[in-house]
């Protein structure tokens, strides 16, 4: 009997134990169920070229500790190899204007840009570029001002010339320095190829200090930051020339909006680049893209800017309703005019992301 009184007493200390361990974890499980109750899961998509990869150096910028020294530096590789892929694309544009348009002289560079093209046009082929250094910033920059890189320059949308391009030509010899440290704006017009996903953690109200990279895990996203760069109108996509940018940021906004995973999930759609949009929509019409081929201006300057960005949004809008199904028309949708490179303007925009995102909340807490 003492020695069966022994062993129950044991395995009721050891269920004590275990049910203690069951109650600790449940508490903790709790706790985080409750913390992940106040964060905001937000996924930032968009097509090729629409300005993510700079609203996420904003973010780290804005929200985090920003670029220290070593990682401004790891930028200055990256910046050289615009230049030259850069140059070499106006070059073999000229080349190729030159002998194909009806125009044709205006493309035709002098004798001396000649050989410098097709130097630069042989060290942008190449998988390894070499750091610029004055001499090379030199014939860059002379080759630049020829009369008939310019002309390419202004068709640029033909010839994927990049954003960044009369930021960095302008700054040649800066950027060429041999103690060049990229300042934040250069990190920020600092063009990279994306692949994959990575996740960063900030909040809009203070600076954080946590940051990882990882993959995003769609489940529970709070939500859906789409980026459409409204300039690419008249501009066709990297990987294929005949498709259309906007058109391809059109079938893919389409996509998303109708994903299952994204049912209950808040939609907020950045217009972005309006900087270079607010310059480009006066000499180029908005209805050389096929899915503005109703726009019809109505006036000149500024007035004429706002309409055919009214005209763009609303476009948006009706495709966002157009392609959510009757169960979901109570998620959020907003829309903002955002210039990814001006850092006030992000942070407002998030500010007013937060604060809709809040909103939500409380009204499906049932306190608003």
């Amino acid at each position: 009997m003492g020695l069966l009184c022994s062993k129950n007493r044991q395995h009721t200390e050891a269920d004590t134990e275990e049910n203690a361990q069951t109650a600790e974890i449940e508490r903790r499980i709790e706790q985080e169920t409750k913390a992940e109750k106040h964060i905001q899961k937000l996924l930032l998509l968009g097509a090729g070229e629409s300005g993510k990869s700079t609203i996420f150096k904003q973010i780290k910028l804005l929200f985090q500790t920003g670029f220290d020294e070593a990682e401004l530096k790891s930028y200055v590789s990256v910046i050289h190899a615009n230049i030259y892929q850069t140059i070499k694309i106006l070059y073999d544009g000229s080349k190729e204007f030159a002998q194909n348009d009806v125009d044709s002289s205006k493309y035709v560079l002098s004798g001396e840009n000649q050989v410098i093209g097709e130097k630069l046009s042989e060290i942008g082929s190449r998988l390894d570029y070499p750091r610029l250094n004055r001499e090379l910033a030199e014939e860059i920059g002379n080759l630049w001002k020829d009369s008939a890189i310019q002309e390419t320059y202004a068709r640029g949308n033909e010839l994927q010339v990049p954003d960044c391009t009369h930021y960095f030509m302008e700054s040649l010899q800066r950027l060429s320095d041999a103690n060049y440290v990229p300042t934040k704006e250069d990190v920020l017009y600092a063009r990279v190829r994306t692949t994959g996903v990575v996740e960063i953690q900030f909040s809009p109200e203070a600076r954080e200090t946590r940051g990882e990279n990882g993959s995003i895990i769609f489940e529970g996203v709070t939500a859906v930051i789409f980026c459409a760069a409204i300039n690419e109108y008249d501009q066709t996509l990297f990987e294929d020339e005949q498709k259309n940018r906007m058109m391809e940021t059109k079938e893919l906004f389409d996509w998303v909006l109708k994903q299952p995973c994204f049912e209950k999930t808040s939609f907020m759609l950045f217009l972005n680049k309006f900087d270079i949009f607010e310059k480009k929509v006066l000499n180029v019409p908005l209805n050389v893209c096929e899915w503005f081929k109703d726009y019809q201006p109505v006036s000149t300057g500024k007035q004429e800017i706002e309409h055919a960005y009214e005209f763009i949004k609303k476009k948006f809008e009706e495709l966002y309703f157009q392609s959510t199904a009757p169960d979901r028309v109570d998620r959020v949708f907003k829309v903002y005019r955002t210039t990814a490179l001006d850092q006030k303007v992000v942070k407002k925009t998030f500010k007013l992301v937060d604060e809709t995102l809040r909103r939500r909340n409380l009204f499906e807490a049932g306190l608003l």
